[in-house]
């Protein structure tokens, strides 16, 4: 479609920008977070090609990304924070937009917001929208109890849509009381699940995730912007070391996603009608060609733990809306958090794990660094690079958050394309009528291992998790072990622990786990009461009012 034939409420991306420092680095300036999404903003609004000062005016609504110091109620800024962050990155660049908004928790998060203002662009609610993140967790962790640090506490005031941490469905009285509240554990009853379905040993399955990302940590290191920027090989990420410690079973610290970062990305959409009256060259010009939005069963609400069909299902969406095939793609940036993050998209979509094309166009969370719930903004920004320098280009971006539950999805060239919807509602109640397992908060029997998580402290203590099916009904539960039980953790750390038989009791204060009935006996010989369980439920509901 040539340009000239767009409805001039078509919605176009016309600036990216990206800002990053390290605390090594020379010149290392110690920019807060609203400090790196301001200078992203402000390299975006000179990306446009157009006078600065007048696209700042256009700006009608500002969309921030929140920060992990704003993402769960527990959260601490320990060198304080902007109250109205969207409006703080706003001040920053001369902009006063009428509405300002800040997004939900989750990696998803950027790619969220992206389509979600191109469709209302295209809707005539907005016409200029600048999009915006960051996270300064290195230079947080630098300073804090240290003299001398700087105080980033900003009072700005002024409206904002606060949409809420949206943790509900994500964490639970249930999974927290039961230690499910980091990432890498989660992720880890994953990947032990999709070992044990593929019947790999330990040992391959390692192999495996390191031949898989080491060409991510080859994209970061020529990257400037990057975190880590390192070429390591398959053998170094796979094998633990004294600097490659054991985090999570199965994974080493190269691994998993890098938070100790200072990073910001900003996007900035607009109509083609607003691009054309504020003077944006039209070699500036990038469409969202297709998209979708899904979420994810519940964790414990899934039938298969191994694999993610909804993120699958969202990337075969965003291809239909665009009306292109994986084949028509010359580039994927594959939200990359942990291996299993990337492995079950794969295979979902039977692609090889040696595609010529890659999976990165930043270098990955872990080795490019993973900017809290803003990463995949920065997947965005060299997305929209790529399909200027060669209007050819067909780029796929997709945007992952919490654990494996939100999966977001865009596609991107600079062919001119009208603005389409997407059937994400229909396909999100599809979701919603998947099969659920039967699932007991209070179990008491023999039953199978169906996965595990063990931690590994960095004194060498390790701790567990177990999700399990009860031999006499088939219902799923969560447990640990019990305390300083090393038979239970011994027995996780062997060859295949899942299919193993364990005995399960539902206690005062969550679910326990041993090898016989007699080691739960000796220690608890009791289950929970119904007082206790009254109590679980009165907590339970107290949790889901702070989320």
């Amino acid at each position: 479609m040539p340009a000239s034939d767009l409805d001039p409420t078509t919605p176009v991306l016309v600036g990216v920008g990206q800002c990053a420092e390290r605390i090594d680095d020379p010149g290392y300036e110690g920019l807060s977070a609203a400090d790196l999404a301001g200078r992203a903003a402000a390299y975006a609004l000179a990306d446009t090609g157009a006078p600065v000062a007048a696209v700042a005016a256009a700006i009608d609504t500002i969309a921030g990304v929140r920060q992990f110091e704003t993402s769960t109620p527990i959260a601490e800024a320990p060198l304080g924070r902007a109250d109205n962050f969207p409006r703080a990155v706003a001040a920053r660049i001369g902009a006063d937009p009428a509405h300002a908004i800040l997004e939900v928790v989750g990696g998803q998060a950027p790619q969220r917001l992206v389509t979600e203002m191109a469709a209302a662009i295209a809707a005539g609610e907005r016409e200029v929208v600048l999009v915006a993140g960051s996270e300064a967790i290195s230079t947080t962790r630098h300073f804090t109890d240290a003299e001398g640090a700087p105080d980033f506490t900003e009072e700005v005031g002024g409206q904002l849509e606060d949409r809420g941490i949206g943790l509900r469905g994500l964490v639970t009285w249930h999974t927290a009381i039961h230690g499910m509240t980091d990432a890498p554990i989660q992720y880890a009853l994953f990947e032990n699940a999709r070992r044990a379905r593929l019947g790999l040993s330990r040992e391959e399955y390692a192999a495996g995730m390191g031949e898989l990302f080491a060409p991510f940590s080859q994209v970061a290191a020529g990257n400037p912007l990057s975190a880590a920027p390192t070429s390591r090989t398959a053998s170094e990420l796979a094998t633990p070391t004294d600097r490659n410690r054991p985090i999570v079973d199965p994974y080493p610290r190269f691994l998993i996603a890098r938070d100790q970062v200072n990073q910001g990305a900003a996007a900035l959409l607009m109509s083609v009608g607003a691009a054309r009256w504020l003077g944006v060259p039209e070699d500036r010009w990038v469409f969202l060609h297709g998209h979708a939005d899904l979420r994810a069963p519940d964790l414990l609400d899934r039938e298969d733990l191994s694999s993610y069909p909804t993120a699958v299902l969202a990337v075969q969406e965003a291809l239909d809306v665009a009306g292109v095939g994986l084949a028509d793609l010359t580039f994927l940036d594959l939200y990359s958090c942990f291996p299993v993050a990337v492995s079950t998209v794969l295979e979902g979509l039977d692609l090889d794990v040696d595609d010529p094309r890659g999976f990165t166009v930043t270098g990955g969370l872990p080795f490019f660094g993973g900017a809290g719930n803003n990463y995949s903004m920065h997947a965005i920004a060299e997305a929209v690079q790529r399909c200027r320098t060669d209007p050819g280009e067909l780029g796929l971006v997709t945007a992952n958050g919490g654990m494996q539950a939100k999966y977001s999805v865009g596609v991107y060239s600079a062919r001119p394309a009208p603005w389409r919807a997407d059937r994400s509602a229909e396909l999100q109640a599809e979701i919603d009528a998947w099969p659920v397992p039967a699932f007991t908060e209070h179990p008491e029997g023999w039953a199978t291992i169906e996965t595990y998580a063990v931690r590994y402290g960095r004194s060498g203590r390790r701790s567990g998790i177990v999700v399990g099916r009860l031999d006499h009904t088939g219902e799923r539960f969560l447990s640990t072990p019990l305390e300083d039980d090393t038979e239970v953790l011994d027995l996780l750390a062997a060859p295949d622990p899942i299919g193993q038989r364990v005995y399960v009791r539902s206690l005062k204060h969550g679910n326990r786990v041993a090898t016989t009935r007699e080691a739960i006996d000796a220690v608890h010989p009791d289950g929970a009461t119904d007082a206790d369980r009254a109590e679980t439920a009165r907590q339970a509901a107290e949790f889901e009012k702070v989320l």
